[in-house]
């Protein structure tokens, strides 16, 4: 540029840098984009203005989904939005990765958010940062609560601040573990260290004794309350220069600090520091800030404790679970069994709730009802004090005529509340699975917080996990939301809900814990070791609790009890195969062997569980052939919803006849408005192929407008391996 020329256009700078512009309005679902914008997106090079569902189909879907979380946490700290996306062209495969940053507004009155920001192609991820986004996006979804509920069991158990600290060493959190860690505490003005690990004896000696007011991230942690979160050493550099120098020797790449808050109060600070760049995402902040509360809460616990002990008896002992009353259509049986006497009393329990305007009516033919089950943290008499408090409140809120989602919502809040009184350090949360059941109609809504999923023992004797989504325990956070799924119980199924007690005791873990119950649920002859279906359920019951820890009463206690490793609690739901029409006469419902589940959008690596429990669904099938093209087929349909729209899927896939001559139908439902459309993708084409697919495996197959979108379903005849017709 000449000296006395007009500077540059900033379009034209930024054009000439390789980075594009865009403009998002959430209100009106618009997306404007310049030239390079359109370009690095996969368009022509020119302006446009898209919708989202054009840019939608231009984003990874998972990478779509992490956008929403970026941009809601940057209006909530005010700073900038700032992700990775990978952009993919029409055959799904991904051409380029680019960064995005921009600064997001929300409009409270629109409820939207408006943001204008910039794009810029950069070079593939390193090595480590790849593992890292793929064990976030991908497997460590599915592995957060697991995690979470692993580590609240082992700092609960801890006794001593020693303990807590080896037990803070030793978490490995999914995807992204840190290398170094150190527990910081307050001494009037200074800070000091109460523990470290992954340094050097002697390493923390210019730390010890620090000022609060030093320049230091930990100090200002205590300082504030907030949290501080540095991806790489630039930042750290530019924020902290003065005590820059002190960390720089360690060789580390990202760090997190977060607060130690007990009782209302700030105990000190929690480093995790790592040697692999962390982008530090909503899901990551979101497990480092919890595991923060409950080191705190057992750092507090265990200063707190001494050597006092609590007693013996707690209310586990005074409040029995409630009798169970006879529900017409419908059987229950429960079993509740307490781990050893002494301090060990645990906070297992379950419930049953006659609901307002339905089971008042039971004794005379029907009315909703409410199944509950759950399990406290930790093994003391708090945990059955809580428990206590938590059964009353739950208790409460359903006899108020809340929806499942709010029963939840409003106890998590309760058991927040009460563990954050001022007068407590010793802070708690549970696991709780809540149903609604209609014995009209087998219509069961559940809410989960934590807990395992609930198991479909079906009549034939297939058992099949059933996936429900679910939010954080109950006391995490006041704020969470726990959404509900709705299925139907069939006639001559049974639904079997238990506590992790059941599934983990004799070393197991949950996944080799659930196949040892699967084989006690699936070699369990209900008619054979009783004709009458309630006693062949309280048979199955005991079944299951003889399987994982040999003879049990419904509420054990003594030698065998001491023998316990945890507490169990066990709650079956049978819903009766013979249903009464007008004039009492009984009508015999044909067997049907069903399966359902929930894909959400920021949830495609449930596509794999589709696909697994198709298989187990068909696993008595006669063409293996079918039941490969058939888990194809699902793995399509499934992933065409979350590519090509903004919607959930929704499999429903059963099986009715005889062996031998049964149908399958699967349906996948969305509530997009774009129908699908057969494609003629070149040979080496990844995307295109659905419709084409399912036109040649399938025996029959369609397209069903709904309500609120759409289903594309197939049938499958059973045959031996040969191609049959209707």
């Amino acid at each position: 540029m000449r000296t006395g020329e007009p500077p540059p256009s900033v379009g034209d700078v930024l054009s000439a840098l390789a980075t594009g512009l865009w403009h998002w309005d959430t209100a009106t679902g618009l997306v404007g984009v310049d030239a390079e914008a359109a370009r690095l997106l996969g368009l022509p090079a020119e302006p446009a203005t898209l919708t989202q569902e054009q840019t939608r189909a231009r984003i990874h879907p998972v990478d779509w989904n992490e956008i929403t979380g970026v941009v809601r946490l940057a209006v909530a700290q005010g700073t900038l939005a700032e992700v990775r996306i990978r952009i993919m062209d029409e055959q799904g495969r991904v051409v380029r990765v680019v960064r995005s940053r921009s600064k997001p507004s929300y409009d409270p009155e629109r409820q939207s958010y408006d943001l204008t920001g910039t794009l810029q192609e950069i070079a593939e991820p390193t090595p480590h940062t790849v593992a890292a986004r793929g064990a976030v996006t991908g497997d460590w979804r599915r592995s957060r609560e697991a995690f979470l509920l692993d580590a609240g069991r082992a700092l609960a158990q801890a006794r001593s601040t020693a303990e807590v600290l080896r037990v803070a060493a030793g978490l490995s959190m999914p995807g992204f573990s840190p290398d170094g860690l150190a527990v910081f505490g307050v001494r009037g003005d200074r800070l000091t260290i109460i523990g470290h690990h992954g340094h050097q004896p002697g390493d923390d000696g210019p730390f010890s004794h620090m000022p609060l007011t030093t320049d230091y991230p930990a100090a200002e942690v205590v300082r504030t309350g907030q949290a501080v979160y540095l991806s790489s050493p630039e930042g750290y550099k530019s924020r902290y220069p003065v005590t820059w120098p002190l960390a720089e020797r360690f060789g580390r790449r990202s760090w997190a600090f977060l607060p130690l808050t007990a009782a209302g109060r700030t105990l000190g600070a929690w480093m995790a520091a790592f040697t692999h760049p962390v982008a530090f995402t909503p899901d990551e902040r979101a497990v480092l800030t919890t595991v923060a509360r409950m080191l705190a809460q057992a750092l507090s616990r265990a200063g707190a404790a001494g050597s006092q002990r609590e007693p013996a008896e707690g209310p586990q002992h005074s409040m029995p679970p409630s009798p169970i009353p006879e529900i017409p259509g419908m059987r229950v049986a429960a079993r509740y069994v307490p781990t050893g006497g002494g301090p060990q009393t645990g906070g297992d329990w379950y419930d049953l709730i006659p609901l307002p305007g339905g089971t008042s009516r039971t004794e005379s033919g029907g009315g909703r009802f409410a199944l509950v089950i759950g399990d406290v943290q930790g093994h003391d008499a708090r945990a059955a004090g809580l428990m206590g408090q938590l059964r009353i409140a739950l208790r409460a809120y359903a006899c108020e005529g809340h929806r499942p989602d709010a029963v939840l919502s409003r106890a998590s809040r309760f058991l927040h509340g009460v563990t954050h009184d001022e007068h407590l350090s010793d802070l708690r949360f549970a696991t709780c699975l809540y149903a609604e059941a209609d014995p009209a109609t087998g219509l069961l809504e559940i809410a989960r917080a934590g807990h395992p999923d609930p198991a479909i023992r079906m009549a034939d004797g297939t058992v099949l996990t059933r996936p429900v989504a679910g939010g954080l325990p109950l006391g995490v956070d006041p704020d969470a939301d726990y959404p509900t799924a709705r299925f139907a119980l069939e006639p001559g199924e049974t639904m079997v809900l238990c506590t992790d007690g059941l599934l983990e005791t004799g070393g197991h873990d949950r996944e080799s814990g659930w196949r040892r119950l699967r084989g006690i649920l699936e070699g369990f002859d209900a008619r054979a070791a009783d004709p009458d279906p309630g006693r062949g359920l309280e048979m199955l019951a005991d079944a299951l609790v003889q399987g994982v820890h040999g003879p049990s009463s419904h509420h054990t206690t003594g030698p065998l009890a001491d023998r316990r490793e945890d507490d169990m609690a066990v709650l079956l739901l049978f819903r009766s195969g013979e249903e009464r029409g007008p004039g009492g006469t009984v009508t015999v419902r044909p067997r049907v062997r069903r399966t359902l589940l929930s894909v959400a959008q920021d949830e495609p690596e449930r596509i794999a569980e589709a696909r697994r429990h198709l298989r187990e669904l068909l696993h008595d099938w006669a063409g293996a052939e079918q039941v490969d093209a058939a888990v194809l087929l699902v793995s399509e349909m499934v992933t065409n919803v979350l590519v090509h729209t903004d919607a959930d899927a929704l499999l429903l896939a059963e099986v009715t006849g005889e062996p031998g001559g049964r149908l399958l139908r699967v349906e996948v439902t969305d509530a997009g408005d774009e129908f699908p459309h057969k494609r003629r993708p070149g040979e080496l084409a990844s995307s295109g192929r659905g419709l084409v697919l399912i036109e040649l495996l399938a025996d029959e197959w369609g397209v069903q407008p709904r309500g609120e979108g759409k289903s594309i379903w197939f049938e499958l005849y059973e045959c031996d391996g040969t191609r049959a017709g209707p």
